[in-house]
């Protein structure tokens, strides 16, 4: 469903990272456009959190790696602005620093070159197959900027190219094994597989489920480097809001959407492929939203197009009519929800020289910690909980995140997707014992594994979250995180479609819908609602500025 009729107003359900890029790039366009959010602040799971009786501390509560650094360079530029302009980025060197269960840890440098030398290092022949590795990475990732990311999949463009037939054969084995098997091809050692597949974590998947094509993922690391955003996400996310509302959106916090509202239209000519191909006439077209304000009130907001940036599966189960969804409650029974996660907020007295702003944690055989968390309960495990966690501690590169003498770390547990698991202490006054108790056994596994033994008499403030305040805070289906996984089933045009099938201006954006998970993906689909709007149908991103 392509719109003919240049919409004069929009309305944008939620203001995270897609929601306010999309009312970024279409205020930019000339509609006028009304952001609500249900929170008290904007930014979504790019959130922000301080603690009253712990001053100078601040956490991120959200996203924390900044990869694809050209994804952003591209919003900014097509909004009339650059990154540079808008955000200070710091390069980080070393990356990341890795410790494997029962070897010493490994700081893997930015850039190529001293990727190549570690590796070399730890297994002879190692560094030039690295290589290999990271040229075919560079070329898919370059293939699926240009054809796959910014595109609607309403025209088959991105498949009838010249450049992508001569690499069907690639692409064919590339999307049919998957990331662990390919990465075994390279490397043996166990430290160096596990650099190249735990990207799969970023695409809420395990690397045995997770197609091999994704090992573009490598280039964003280890090629493009990781760099922070000084001030963290909250930072970039301000960046986004201010460009927003510079080009003339208006956002309004404290207003929880209650539905959709729409109007029947039975002899509708636009019309949509159904799963299997058919096509089926819009049943009625989007009119507004109707939302129950700060204050009490309900109100109704009506506007020429809807752009849901909530999660998919709040937005066609709680705020539309059953007979609307394009995605009943039974089509979700076979989706993967991807992981959920305990978050542990630290604020930590002295230095903690034997972390770097990001490290990682990796059991010796993981296999089990994807079990633990895809495949249901572990028989050796007393906690439904990996092992294999990631901390980060930004306070290594920024001084205003923790007071002086302290440091800030962000620890992130992945658990099953499943709000049972229950609410952290962050916002609720009584957490659940489960979610605290797999907080303690990762404080624990820190402090023995990197060697600081008195973590735990260090912390001098805590807070954690669990699958509860995803679901409860930001809707998320089955309480999780990050997003439905990237399995082979759930990437690129089988992930589902940007628009509604059966309602008329409906649009979608966001982690839950294509292309996928993770900030800069959240930008490339606000693009793409700019694209469904316009009838553009071509492959490319946009030209800049628009």
């Amino acid at each position: 469903m392509t719109s003919t009729t240049p919409p004069r107003t929009a309305v944008i359900i939620g203001a995270g990272v897609a929601g306010l890029a999309t009312a970024a790039l279409l205020a930019r366009e000339g509609v006028s456009v009304t952001v609500v959010e249900q929170g008290s602040t904007v930014g979504g799971r790019a959130g922000t959190l301080t603690v009253d009786e712990a001053p100078g501390f601040r956490w991120d509560t959200g996203p924390s790696w900044y990869l694809m650094p050209d994804a952003f360079d591209h919003f900014f530029r097509l909004m009339g602005t650059s990154t540079d302009a808008e955000v200070g980025l710091k390069t980080l060197d070393p990356a990341y620093r890795v410790y494997t269960e029962g070897h010493p840890p490994l700081d893997v440098p930015a850039g190529r070159d001293g990727a190549a030398a570690l590796f070399e290092s730890i297994e002879p022949g190692a560094g030039a197959r690295l290589g290999e590795y990271l040229d075919s990475a560079a070329d898919a990732y370059r293939i699926a900027v240009e054809r796959f990311l910014y595109t609607t999949f309403t025209g088959a463009g991105g498949f009838v190219n010249r450049d992508v037939g001569r690499r069907l054969g690639v692409l064919s084995t590339l999307l049919t094994t998957s990331l662990e098997d390919f990465a075994a091809r390279y490397v043996d050692d166990v430290r160096l597989r596990q650099i190249l597949t735990y990207p799969a974590v970023f695409l809420s998947s395990r690397p045995d489920d997770t197609p091999a094509l994704y090992h573009l993922m490598s280039h964003t690391d280890l090629d493009q480097g990781v760099r922070y955003p000084v001030g963290g996400f909250t930072a970039l996310v301000e960046a986004i809001d201010r460009v927003a509302r510079r080009a003339g959106a208006v956002v309004c916090t404290s207003n929880r959407v209650l539905r959709i509202t729409t109007e029947d239209h039975p002899r509708s000519t636009q019309a949509f492929p159904d799963r299997f191909g058919r096509l089926r006439p819009t049943k009625a077209r989007a009119t507004g939203v109707q939302v129950l304000t700060g204050e009490g009130t309900v109100e109704t907001l009506t506007a020429d197009v809807v752009v849901s940036c909530a999660d998919l599966h709040h937005t066609e189960t709680a705020l539309l009519p059953t007979h609307l969804r394009s995605y009943p409650e039974r089509w979700w029974g076979t989706r993967n929800p991807g992981p959920g996660t305990v978050l542990v907020m630290l604020g930590v007295r002295g230095a903690l020289p034997q972390l770097a702003h990001h490290t990682l944690l990796f059991s010796r055989e993981w296999d089990a910690d994807f079990d633990a968390v895809f495949a249901g309960p572990v028989a050796d495990r007393e906690l439904p909980a990996s092992r294999s966690i990631y901390i980060s501690k930004p306070s290594a590169t920024d001084p205003d995140v923790a007071p002086e003498g302290h440091e800030n770390l962000f620890v992130l547990i992945p658990v099953p997707a499943d709000p049972q698991l229950g609410h952290g202490s962050a916002y609720a006054p009584h957490p659940a014992p489960l979610v605290e108790r797999i907080a303690d056994a990762a404080i624990k596994q820190i402090a023995r594994w990197t060697g600081v033994d008195d973590l735990a008499e260090r912390i001098v403030v805590r807070r954690t979250l669990g699958p509860a305040d995803f679901s409860g805070r930001y809707n998320a289906w089955h309480g999780g995180s990050i997003g439905p996984a990237h399995t082979l089933g759930q990437s690129a045009f089988l992930r589902g479609t940007n628009a509604s099938h059966l309602v008329d201006g409906l649009y979608y954006a966001g982690a839950t819908t294509v292309p996928g998970v993770g900030v800069p993906m959240c930008l490339i689909s606000a693009e793409n609602v700019l694209k469904r709007l316009r009838g553009d149908r071509t492959p490319a991103p946009l030209p800049e500025p628009i």
